[in-house]
């Protein structure tokens, strides 16, 4: 699969980081679509077929985790990878129970998240 044809979803309700993380990934030949909050990921994720989610575990509002739920009743398969700061491993952990594929700590270095996109893509 060549990465023009994977679709991303970014969920994080950061719109700086959010913005330029989708640039990031769009110069590696990726597609992607942004949300700023839980709510509007999961009401993209129900209209749009995606490859892949990218996931903030700390926004206002719909928590990530609550997200993450949502996504996998909508779409148990669909590879979600975390992003997690301020020390929350516990919260990345329990985000793998729930179904995550894996999760990273901000800030984020891109080619970590490349090369986690690419092991839960089984590229």
């Amino acid at each position: 699969m060549n990465n023009k044809n994977i679709k991303i979803l970014l969920i994080d309700d950061e719109a700086e980081f959010v913005s330029t993380l989708a640039e990031r990934l769009e110069l590696r030949g990726y597609s992607s679509k942004t949300s700023e909050d839980g709510e509007a990921g999961i009401s993209m994720v129900e209209s749009e077929a995606f490859d892949i989610v990218i996931l903030d575990l700390m926004m206002p509002g719909l928590s990530g985790l609550e997200t993450l739920r949502q996504i996998k009743v909508i779409n148990s398969k669909i590879p979600v990878i975390l992003l997690t700061g301020h020390g929350s491993t516990k919260e990345g952990m329990e985000g793998m129970r729930l179904g995550a594929f894996d999760y990273l700590m901000k800030p984020l270095d891109i080619s970590e998240l490349i090369n986690k996109i690419s092991l839960a893509l089984n590229l």
